[in-house]
């Protein structure tokens, strides 16, 4: 009788130290909301070029609902303000990644961003190495030009037969010049502040663009103008080619699905007044 009473109190006696090394055991840690913390937010990395005005550009201080870059400074634009909305919509904290246009593809393909929101149209020939979302904005293309040039009356493709064009590097506005004849395609350019030196300067009697580039363009230098067509005498484009749309990598269509679905609750009236402050509110440089 004795051996089992001793051998129930040595049982009872385990059991104890058992549950008070559970008490106490190191692994065992609070959850967020035992411990006062709460889970870090997801990153939202979108790369653009903060350089092509009124989409994205540059400034020092975050006015205007600019955004930090990651590298320094910050970014400012259209594309800003539909980045900002996405992160949001997405419950994730936006970085914005300044990168430059030949970069962007890569970027994203490789993760080093998880998207392209840049201005960039959802041609056939990027869709081989990245998907698009629904668009985020349509436009139409302009030939920038000098208000005292050669050029400022002109109204079709035509009439700039022998006119020194070019447009941005890698780019369907690039590509389109050859539809107008007789021109003389001068070589491609990697930014429109560059285009705009050439212009300036008379290198270049005109660059093409699309028309919130060209009034951005305008904004900031007085001397320049565009030239819009009517129907059938500009260029001839299809939907994809004056649209943009954001870019992401292959394989992930549940984020296009809750991007697009984004995008949908952005009314066409709020995409204007978006666009609107963006010409008023980008930086005047000269």
């Amino acid at each position: 009788m004795r051996k089992i009473v001793l051998l129930i109190l040595v049982v009872l006696m385990a059991a104890g130290l058992a549950a008070m090394a559970g008490c106490s055991s190191p692994s065992a840690s609070p959850s967020p909301s035992e411990s006062g913390s709460s889970p870090e937010i997801q990153e939202f990395r979108v790369g653009m070029e903060c350089n092509y005005a009124p989409y994205n550009w540059t400034q020092t201080d975050d006015s205007n609902g600019a955004v930090e870059i990651a590298a320094g400074g910050y970014a400012g634009g259209y594309d800003v303000e539909i980045a900002k909305r996405i992160a949001d919509g997405l419950g994730r904290k936006l970085v914005v990644v300044k990168t430059e246009w030949e970069g962007l593809i890569p970027a994203v393909t490789s993760g080093k961003i998880d998207a392209i929101i840049a201005g960039m149209s959802p041609r056939e020939d990027r869709k081989v190495s990245i998907d698009f979302t629904d668009n985020y904005y349509s436009s139409e293309l302009v030939i920038v030009v000098k208000k005292d040039g050669p050029y400022a009356n002109a109204s079709s493709l035509a009439d700039f037969k022998g006119a020194k064009i070019t447009g941005q590097l890698n780019t369907f506005h690039y590509d389109v010049i050859s539809q107008i004849e007789g021109v003389e395609k001068q070589t491609a350019m990697e930014t429109f502040p560059a285009m705009i030196v050439a212009l300036e300067s008379g290198k270049i009697d005109g660059y093409v663009s699309e028309k919130p580039g060209a009034l951005s363009a305008m904004e900031s230098n007085p001397d320049l103008t565009y030239i819009e067509f009517a129907e059938g005498k500009g260029f001839q484009t299809s939907p994809e080619d004056v649209a943009i749309a954001v870019g992401l990598a292959k394989g992930q269509e549940d984020l296009i699905q809750s991007i697009n679905k984004i995008l949908a609750g952005i009314s066409d009236e709020e995409r204007v007044e978006i666009m609107s402050a963006a010409l008023k509110n980008q930086p005047v440089s000269k």
